[in-house]
């Protein structure tokens, strides 16, 4: 992929830089250890040539409420088994609700129908009664707790009372199927379930009760379950009535004052949260997280990458079954008021998420590049219809930005703004690459390898390589590599996953390159690399230049296994009003040959209506390429859409 990178996008005042708190970290680390970091690659260089240093000092920096011990980091050469902060003890829920001055703490808005807000003294006040009411049902630290919930106050007053005691969270959005829920759920047997009875999506109610109840009957282990009325409809109808051991939120509270939260402060690895993998081409992988890893993390990106500040506004649209939702409530912990959102991103031709943050002032927002993409194909262009004034930050996560996405957000969005395509994952709920208030944003960059993450380039033969594309690794450890996976006592699926590639490295499963600047470029999935020819291609690449296309809407391309070889196929699904023509066709060939080689031209282009993804908005292309090649795609209630796959299945364009 050619940049042509020649001057940056966008560029940090003077006084921006200085009144950082990657800035004021700088200082705080030369005034301690007498570090002369002159720039960020000299912070970044010292971070992880000195890990026990740098996570102490972040620490202290962030002001981590709790016990930090006396030793930082033990076992350092081993990966997996290195531990942080084994002496220490803290709350994870503790930090997030620490003493600020009162003012919203959460705002929500509902599509355009709900708007709500809680300071911080009443969202205390609901974590202390939620937190009451579980430890009366008897939940322990250690038990867990999980959410049916859409992205909703409550449900962030839930996971925080979970927290405060220690018991571990586990959340699926509302639109799953409850196939999808169960497969998730019913492998860590939680003891109480959140519920909703539906939720709004295109200005359209979509009810829930009977989907709760199949999920209630499936998950044995359930001693309550706590209905959120969000349609306000669970009171009068037979299906909720019906579900054994359920109660109102409002009854299951009533119960319990306010009072202060009694926090268990427990091992820095004690069990936070589990996450789970998308599971399309197989069971979803149960993730477990520590509360003080995802704690410090989180902190560290951000109050350093993102360099949030008491009182700024943190946007990210998401739902509660990605990572990002458990990103975006940590935002708390920099003393941010959480921007929640749940429903359409779409309405008002696109307006609505802009509305919000002018209207509430938003001073980070976060979205997926498929959403930038689709605004820039619509031509929804927020730098004329918005103000915009409090914005600082953008972040875009989900899949690769394209250059071209890079210039939409300056020429159409905002000219003065630091643009962060962040990469990370599930896996280490946070991330290897990202933002970073003090630097240039150049074209289809990601700006850095975030502070102590040793993000490498592997070539095959499994040696650094820089300025050629290779796989995402890490080389040290770091304090958000998972405690492991559910149910997998010998850590064999868990080392497995990222160990196994590259022993004693975490192989991430991004095809990727460092850049001249220090950045990264992300160029797709390594397991969904296309190898015509023994050649191998980042789908990113071709999808940059067939989405240019007025035309295309979106894609999807696919490595066919033909004869001996591997052919490229590429899905197209076209805008209103446009049909596959040979005239297109050929259009779309010479694109992508004329901008990249003849070996990313694809030898068949074939029309969808439809490009399957999963519930966080990611293409799926192994279950399309599993679908093309008649094998089974095992766990399809991951997906947003599962009908969409029947479009690829028996192609007889294939067949030749």
């Amino acid at each position: 992929m050619t940049l042509e990178n020649h001057h940056p996008l966008w560029k940090p005042s003077a006084e921006r830089i200085a009144a950082s708190h990657m800035t004021a970290f700088m200082r705080a680390v030369h005034s301690r250890y007498c570090v002369n970091a002159e720039d960020y690659a000299h912070l970044h260089d010292w971070s992880v040539k000195h890990p026990a240093d740098f996570w102490n000092a972040l620490w202290d920096f962030a002001g981590v409420i709790g016990d930090k011990g006396e030793r930082v980091l033990i076992d350092a050469d081993k990966m997996p088994g290195a531990k942080f902060f084994p002496d220490a003890t803290l709350n994870f829920a503790e930090n997030l609700l620490r003493p600020r001055a009162d003012g919203d703490a959460i705002v929500f808005r509902g599509e355009n129908r709900v708007q709500r807000r809680l300071s911080h003294a009443e969202l205390c006040d609901e974590v202390s009664r939620v937190a009451q009411a579980l430890r009366e049902l008897g939940v322990q630290p250690g038990d867990r707790v999980a959410a049916f919930l859409p992205n909703l106050p409550e449900t962030v007053v839930a996971a925080l009372a979970t927290a405060s005691i220690g018991a571990v969270w586990t959340s699926c959005s509302a639109d799953f199927g409850a196939r999808g829920v169960i497969d998730r759920f019913g492998q860590v047997a939680p003891k109480v379930l959140f519920a909703c009875d539906g939720y709004f999506m295109n200005m359209k109610t979509v009810d829930t009760r009977l989907t709760v109840r199949e999920i209630a009957s499936g998950l044995p282990s359930l001693e309550r379950v706590v209905m959120v009325p969000y349609l306000n409809t669970v009171r009068d109808t037979p299906p909720t009535a019906r579900l054994s051991d359920a109660v109102l939120w409002s009854e299951f509270v009533a119960p319990h004052a306010p009072a202060n939260i009694r926090f268990e402060r427990l091992p820095f690895n004690h069990p936070l949260c589990i996450v789970y993998s998308s599971g399309t081409t197989g069971a979803p992988k149960c993730i477990v997280h520590g509360a003080g890893g995802t704690l410090l993390m989180h902190l560290k990106e951000h109050l350093l990458h993102c360099d949030v500040k008491p009182g700024d506004r943190m946007f990210y649209f998401t739902t509660c079954g990605w990572m990002m939702w458990n990103w975006l409530i940590s935002a708390l912990a920099s003393q941010a008021t959480l921007m929640l959102y749940d429903g359409s991103p779409f309405l008002s031709r696109g307006g609505v998420l802009w509305d919000y943050a002018d209207e509430e002032g938003i001073t980070h927002f976060g979205v997926s590049a498929k959403y930038l993409d689709a605004l820039a194909k619509i031509k929804m262009h927020p730098i004329d219809t918005h103000h915009l004034g409090t914005l600082r930050q953008i972040l875009s996560t989900g899949s690769p930005l394209a250059p071209e996405g890079f210039d939409f957000v300056y020429q159409h969005v905002k000219r003065d703004v630091c643009l962060a395509s962040i990469s990370g994952g599930t896996d280490l709920i946070a991330c290897f690459a990202g933002g970073n208030p003090i630097l240039p944003v150049w074209r289809g960059e990601l700006q850095c390898a975030l502070l102590g993450m040793k993000v490498e380039v592997f070539n095959e033969r499994g040696h650094s390589s820089r300025g050629q594309k290779g796989e995402l690794v890490c080389t040290a450890p770091f304090p958000t590599m998972p405690l492991g996976f559910w149910n997998d006592p010998e850590q064999k699926k868990y080392r497995a996953a990222y160990f196994d590639r590259f022993p004693g490295v975490w192989h991430h499963g991004d095809w990727c390159e460092v850049t001249p600047h220090g950045g990264l470029v992300i160029y797709g999935r390594s397991d969904a690399v296309l190898n015509p020819g023994g050649v191998r291609i980042g789908t990113a690449e071709i999808y940059r230049q067939v989405e240019k296309l007025e035309e295309v809407a979106e894609s999807l391309v696919i490595g066919q296994n033909w004869g001996r070889d591997i052919r490229v196929v590429l899905f197209v699904k076209l805008q209103d009003g446009f049909q596959l023509t040979d005239s297109l066709v050929r259009r779309i060939k010479d694109t992508i040959r004329i901008n990249t080689t003849p070996r990313h031209v694809p030898d068949k282009v074939l029309m969808v209506s439809d490009i399957p993804r999963t519930k966080s908005g990611k293409i799926v292309e192994l279950a399309v390429r599993a679908v093309v090649h008649g094998e089974q795609v095992k766990n399809t209630e991951a997906l947003a859409n599962p009908e969409a796959l029947e479009q690829f299945r028996d192609r007889v364009e294939l067949q030749a």
